[in-house]
């Protein structure tokens, strides 16, 4: 078992607070990592994506644990995920992913988690400025940050399916090289076992004369 703790970049939205880590991790055979985000106060929101890139079925089992130990998600033999839930607890919850059902087959995460306080702080107001405009450019830049936010999620779905084209596409093309290679081996041993039963027909139809 290995336990991976997550080195986060903090990040700030109209002074309210924002941790991240995205990354690419290598899970082995029979391996079962573990990251961790920490919860610094009640009811903050934590966002949750994975997406196995390469190996085996794509597939890998995963498991959300909060500080207490209490299973949040879990899933067997999953592609990919996008959660998000509240943090109920403060503390560290655990993200884990087991590739224990593979024998010989690593594959590889992308894992992104992200940490977010609630509440909005008031944009500073210009001075002759009505409540109203505000709140317009609030809900604006609030729109905007959406909308990226869902440009980014779209960029790591083809992400993911590029590289698993990808490798169905070099998985197909070594079945082909492999077929190839038996079908002419099988070719020459015909053709060797050919040559063989002419010759031993001749050699007998010589006796036979003599």
């Amino acid at each position: 078992m290995k336990f991976t703790t997550l080195l986060a970049g903090a990040a700030a939205l109209f002074s309210s607070e924002a941790i991240a880590t995205s990354l690419t991790y290598r899970v082995e055979a029979h391996e079962r990592a573990c990251f961790y985000a920490n919860a610094k106060n009640n009811k903050e929101k934590i966002a949750f994506y994975f997406a196995v890139q390469s190996g085996g079925s794509f597939d890998i089992d995963y498991e959300v644990a909060d500080p207490n130990g209490k299973i949040v998600l879990s899933g067997e033999k999953e592609r990919q995920g996008d959660f998000a839930f509240t943090a109920q607890v403060v503390g560290d919850y655990s993200f884990c992913f087991s590739n224990q059902m593979s024998t010989f087959t690593e594959k590889y995460v992308d894992l992104d988690i992200a940490v977010e306080s609630e509440p909005r702080a008031e944009l500073p107001s210009k001075q002759g400025a009505s409540q109203e405009q505000t709140n317009k450019l609030e809900e604006s830049v609030y729109k905007i940050s959406g909308q990226l936010s869902t440009i980014s999620r779209n960029q790591k779905y083809f992400r993911t399916r590029e590289n698993r084209n990808f490798a169905t596409v070099t998985s197909t093309e070594n079945r082909i090289i492999n077929f190839s290679m038996i079908q002419s081996f099988l070719v020459i041993c015909m053709a060797g076992l050919q040559v063989f039963v002419v010759r031993f027909f001749f050699q007998g139809a010589r006796k036979g004369y003599v």
